[in-house]
């Protein structure tokens, strides 16, 4: 028997969904289950498809969720992905209501009826995979490009920095998303993510450069440079218990009861 509480290590991106439940030591209890991420998505039809991917999980205590956007004090503050109808189209106005402001972190409570931690994707891969010393970015590369600063192994507060603008005028998160490397082609899309490194090295001027997320596997390893490492994208996930341990213990009584769909 496991001892301390099981976490459901959710980790939702632009193009897919994943789940597992991990042990207190962080191993993996069930298989990874994925679903394909549906658009338009607005927080009910998000809240559903979570809903029945915990249910392909067995029992659980808690639940961990890295989000492709800017979560502060549990709720969206910004989500570039899911306010287009799809991905690589113009932002829709009534998508962007629907999202901006969303307490997620409680929504998602009420409806496991677990104590939830919700942070940005690239906060969670990061807990993950940093070595805890000097100044450390981490990048993940999927539908947009997510960014998360730790220093000395503190997380910093999530700054959306891939929305600068570099090159050709796009952002970061454009430029290198993955709508633009179908458009451009991998050579091109390779060259533009190491322009957004060099542009990160002056921003941050980080002492190592953690590269993840789903698209990462995409970079030629022996290009990138010193201090640049790519990771696992199952990282996303097992840094749910490091979130947990960031964040503190919850007490299950004040958890409401969960809302059947």
């Amino acid at each position: 028997m496991t001892d301390g509480p099981l976490t459901l290590a959710i980790d939702v991106g632009g193009t897919g969904l994943k789940a597992t439940v991990l042990s207190p030591e962080g191993e993996m209890l069930s298989e990874r289950e994925r679903r394909e991420t549906p658009y338009p998505c607005t927080p009910q039809v998000l809240l559903d498809e979570l809903a029945t991917l915990a249910a392909s999980q067995p029992e659980y205590d808690r639940v961990s969720v890295g989000f492709p956007g800017a979560i502060r004090r549990g709720s969206v503050r910004d989500v570039t992905a899911f306010i287009r109808p799809a991905p690589g189209e113009p932002p829709d106005p009534e998508l962007r209501e629907l999202w901006f402001g969303w307490d997620i972190e409680s929504a998602l409570a009420q409806r496991f009826g677990k104590p939830v931690r919700v942070a940005n994707d690239a906060d969670v891969q990061g807990c993950a995979v940093v070595s805890g010393q000097g100044m450390e970015l981490v990048i993940t590369l999927g539908t947009g490009v997510g960014c998360a600063v730790f220093f000395d192994g503190s997380l910093l507060p999530h700054m959306e920095l891939s929305h600068g603008r570099f090159g050709e005028g796009l952002s970061i998160e454009v430029g290198c998303g993955d709508h633009e490397r179908q458009k451009v082609g991998k050579e091109k899309w390779r060259q533009r993510v190491l322009n957004a490194l060099e542009a990160f090295e002056d921003m941050v001027l980080p002492d190592h450069i953690y590269i993840g997320g789903g698209n990462a596997k995409r970079l030629d390893p022996d290009t990138l440079g010193p201090n640049r490492t790519i990771v696992p994208n199952v990282s996303g996930l097992l840094g749910g218990i490091k979130l947990w341990e960031r964040t503190g213990a919850a007490n299950l009584d004040s958890v409401p009861a969960p809302v059947l769909p």
